[in-house]
């Protein structure tokens, strides 16, 4: 990617809802809760914080409530560098998510509180899309935030025709969440006319067959399937030139973390990682696309990319809440040496 006055870093700006976490303590399930661990997500919010802590310029667009509860997640953002200066205020709450920890016998569990919320009563004509996006090179957003509403939809198709407007790079993430879409519209009927204008797309097999109807071999392994739907879905997105996906498999008895990239009709895959143990699966996807992000915004070659973002997304994993809280050294160190128990004094 190139900043398009070609002087500077390229700058990113992300749209998407900024939402709090409220996660059951101690593994407790919701019927046993004594407790809620507060944290602060949002899919578009948490590629924001990782970018900034990797040294980007980083810029998060959402629209908030004016209380308390929203200024102390902007400073929060703040603190790890993402820019707040184009958020948006109006609306009455902030949207909220319910989590509880799975383990290797079940899964975890979320239940979304989001109806009504700042971000999903946004309507078309409330965002000055224009003056956002100067200054910006490349604009990220995902599918959640067409998810929550027919006019979250249309604020989105707004942000992209601006985008477009502006010679901007755009980036996506297919992000499906069942659960989401309750406004009388299949994402099948809302989201290809979205995605089409991606140039980059981060994905994942079972959203590409909501999306699109795409069918993938199950028979094969991943990475042939990969390359299935790489060639099947750039029929559906004329612009695309970078797809990337993470993947979990099992070996004998341990998953391994694992990614690949399709670039200029070329294939890349990263060896990826054992994951001995996992403390906090939400927000890896984000990890992983943030690191992809990164890779492509200083022009890395497309393997340093997938081994990059597959770093980035495996260390996500050990870490408690939404945001990858790492920086460049420790994503490195990964590449390097692989998973580590040792202290580090």
């Amino acid at each position: 990617m190139q900043k398009r006055d070609g002087k500077t870093a390229v700058r990113l700006a992300a749209f998407g809802e900024f939402l709090l976490r409220l996660h059951s303590n101690t593994g407790k399930r919701f019927s046993q809760s004594d407790g809620y661990i507060p944290y602060y997500a949002g899919a578009e919010a948490n590629v924001c914080v990782l970018l900034s802590r990797l040294g980007m310029q980083a810029e998060y667009i959402t629209r908030v409530p004016d209380n308390d509860l929203a200024a102390t997640g902007i400073q929060l953002l703040k603190s790890h560098g993402v820019g707040t200066g184009k958020i948006q205020y109006g609306g009455d709450r902030l949207g909220l998510y319910f989590t509880e920890s799975g383990n290797g016998i079940r899964p975890g569990r979320v239940i979304y509180d989001r109806a009504g919320s700042s971000f999903a009563t946004l309507q078309p004509g409330d965002i000055a899309w224009q003056p956002l996006l100067e200054e910006v090179d490349v604009f990220h957003w995902s599918g959640v935030a067409a998810a929550l509403s027919a006019s979250s939809a249309a604020v989105c198709r707004e942000a992209l025709e601006a985008a477009l407007d502006a010679g901007l790079t755009i980036s996506s993430d297919f992000n499906y969440r069942a659960t989401l879409w309750k406004y009388g519209q299949h994402p099948s009927a809302v989201m290809p006319a979205l995605l089409q204008h991606s140039d980059l797309t981060v994905a994942d097999l079972d959203a590409v067959n909501v999306y699109y109807n795409i069918e993938t071999d199950k028979q094969l392994p991943l990475e042939q399937r990969f390359q299935q739907c790489h060639e099947q879905l750039r029929r559906h997105m004329p612009r695309l030139k970078t797809l990337a996906m993470s993947f979990r498999k099992v070996q004998g008895n341990q998953m391994v973390y694992f990614g690949a990239l399709a670039k200029d009709e070329q294939y890349y895959f990263a060896e990826g990682f054992t994951i001995p143990q996992v403390t906090d699966q939400i927000g890896t996807g984000d990890a992983f696309t943030a690191g992809i992000l990164f890779g492509m915004m200083n022009n890395y070659p497309p393997q340093q990319t997938i081994d990059f973002a597959t770093a980035c997304g495996t260390l996500k994993q050990s870490i408690h809440g939404d945001w990858a809280l790492i920086n460049k050294q420790e994503v490195t160190e990964l590449m390097l040496n692989g998973p580590s128990g040792r202290i580090v004094r």
